[in-house]
């Protein structure tokens, strides 16, 4: 594929007054559209003949709300990073976040991560947007482990669930992972394994005048391209993944998950995280299956790692990152992450 350069020099259709009122004015449309996603897709349901509250109304629900919601996030954060990116080329980035500086990158993203309330798959769309804005992999990585892993949304509600102290530990080994597998998948040189496209939007130019030369308008159009570039690469993959979650989200095999993480068995932990990784749920959905998985006897270690791969390692996010990343690349993203998730869950257990 060659990269494509966009002549900003002429305006395209709209002058320059237009831009300037249209943008604004689809940020608020943006903004109403995500603020009624819940209601939309509740009534949405209530148009099924099957009963809301059904395994097949649950997967229904789930599905109605989480497309139009990572779309929109994938619309939203492409389209700035991509004004962005007319300013901080991916080899400026690069240059920024180089030495010393990106060592500090790691726990910077992996903070970041924490204070973004997004599941796996709403986390994906940040990740895009970094990797096509230049910013080193590995610390994309640390963003995208720590999302969904130590978020504000499943903290909350795990304090509630095992108390300060347990959820504290979890936050602290949450980061910890995030950073040193963010940090070793950094000095691991992957940006071969990245897809060919966006290797080549990486490498190529912002646009056909100097950054110093662009005017504003020229930079909002360089993020619509940024969206028909990248969003027109990956909806329909977007669409594939959350069908698959949404499907496994509607019924959940919790007798089954019990008879695994019930028991004493050394396997039993790495079996969590294997029966973990093709579900999807956000933390908020995953909190009330563990609660009922610890009160049936379910060791806390091996529960706690089920619920990292659940909302860390989630197939609907492997199939949504294919589009980006190559599968040899998901492989070794998954190991390092799975390393990580087990060491934990076997501390838990012998510290408690």
């Amino acid at each position: 594929m060659t990269t494509e350069t966009h002549d900003t020099s002429t305006p395209r259709g709209l002058p320059d007054w237009a831009w300037y009122a249209c943008v604004p004015l689809a940020a608020i449309i943006w903004w109403a559209l995500y603020n009624q996603l819940i209601p939309f897709s509740e009534w949405a349901t209530s148009l099924f003949p099957v009963a809301r509250n059904s395994h097949t109304g649950e997967a229904i629900a789930f599905f109605i709300y989480d497309v139009p919601k990572v779309l929109l996030l994938l619309t939203g954060i492409v389209f700035v990073t991509g004004v962005l990116r007319s300013w901080f080329s991916p080899e400026k980035t690069r240059a920024i976040l180089a030495g010393k500086r990106e060592i500090l990158g790691y726990p910077l993203a992996a903070l970041l991560g924490v204070f973004t309330p997004f599941c796996s798959c709403s986390s994906v769309p940040l990740f895009i947007g970094f990797v096509s804005a230049g910013i080193p992999l590995g610390v994309t990585f640390s963003f995208l482990i720590a999302g969904p892993l130590v978020g504000p949304v499943g903290l909350g509600l795990l304090y509630g669930l095992v108390g300060w102290q347990i959820a504290t530990i979890y936050l602290v080994f949450g980061f910890t992972i995030a950073t040193v597998a963010g940090f070793v998948l950094g000095r691991m040189g992957l940006e071969r394994y990245l897809q060919d496209w966006v290797r080549e939007l990486n490498a190529g130019p912002v646009g056909d005048l100097p950054e110093e030369q662009l005017t504003l308008v020229d930079r909002l159009k360089i993020g619509i391209d940024q969206v028909r570039e990248i969003v027109g690469k990956v909806w329909i993959w977007v669409l594939v993944g959350i069908g698959i979650g949404a499907a496994i989200h509607g019924y959940v095999p919790e007798a089954m998950m019990l008879r695994i993480m019930g028991g004493e068995a050394w396997w039993s932990m790495p079996a969590a995280v294997v029966v973990g990784v093709p579900m999807y749920t956000n933390a908020a959905g995953v909190i009330p299956i563990v609660e009922a998985l610890l009160g049936k006897g379910a060791a806390l270690g091996t529960t706690l790692a089920f619920m990292m791969s659940v909302i860390a390692l989630s197939l609907p996010e492997m199939i949504i990152l294919k589009q980006v990343l190559t599968y040899r690349l998901i492989a070794i993203f998954i190991a390092v992450v799975s390393a990580g998730i087990l060491a934990t869950g076997f501390l838990f257990n012998i510290i408690l």
